[in-house]
């Protein structure tokens, strides 16, 4: 590990609005931000870019960035420290163990930027936006809680569709191209570093924001799922 790196992970340690792996967290993020406000996820932030960003439009709110990477949580983290941003905090740990930190109907909304599309097919449940991820998503969101998704990838763009409709969720927009229409969300400005590369190389950007219903514990619905997906993945 180089020695910017070992700085920054002894960095992470000292900042209070940065928590690894903690124990014991679920039902006390509240206690953590000192107030009763509304809280907001951004799984596999990054550098943090979305929840900086919805932290300076909202003071109002509660936003945390989710990540695994310790040396890309540092930048946000620094960021928030540097502009005294109380209502933002990151958690490290894998998303796949998110249930763990959070009690039922703790996090009201929950944005996902351009995360990994995992484009194999062998990957499929990778995806944050596979049913394995949003029925962990269920058990601590507020029943009908919003989860936002913005993506360059069109095969994630397309398979999360796939998803809404073969389960049932309740589609709340769905934006084939940010960058083509005149109403103009605040929230939808914010870039992350991932949106400036435009590694997809679609020269768009997808939105979909949606919410989950009973029908996502349609579990016998996922082989269906994989079938309808595998027509449209790379082949391994």
């Amino acid at each position: 590990m180089g020695q910017k790196k070992l700085i920054r992970f002894a960095e992470l340690e000292t900042f209070p609005h940065v928590l690894q792996f903690p124990e014991a967290m679920a039902g006390k993020w509240n206690e953590h931000f000192q107030n009763n406000l509304p809280i907001t996820l951004e799984l596999a932030c990054g550098k943090g870019e979305y929840a900086i960003g919805l932290a300076r439009l909202y003071p109002k709110r509660n936003f945390i960035g989710v990540d695994i990477k310790g040396n890309r949580l540092w930048v946000g983290a620094k960021i928030a420290q540097q502009n005294n941003l109380h209502n933002v905090a990151f958690l490290r740990t894998q998303i796949d163990r998110i249930g763990e930190y959070f009690s039922p109907g703790e996090v009201e909304e929950i944005w996902i930027t351009f995360p990994d599309p995992q484009l194999r097919w062998s990957k499929l449940k990778k995806r944050l936006t596979h049913p394995k991820f949003l029925r962990l998503y269920q058990n601590f969101l507020v029943p009908g809680g919003k989860i936002h998704l913005k993506t360059d990838s069109p095969d994630l763009y397309g398979f999360t569709k796939l998803v809404i409709e073969l389960y049932q969720l309740a589609l709340v927009q769905d934006i084939p191209d940010l960058k083509n229409i005149e109403e103009k969300n605040p929230e939808w400005g914010i870039q992350t570093h991932y949106e400036s590369l435009d590694i997809a190389g679609s020269n768009r950007i997808h939105y979909l924001c949606f919410q989950l219903t009973t029908g996502l514990q349609n579990q016998e619905l996922d082989p269906l799922l994989k079938e309808k997906s595998r027509t449209n993945a790379i082949v391994d």
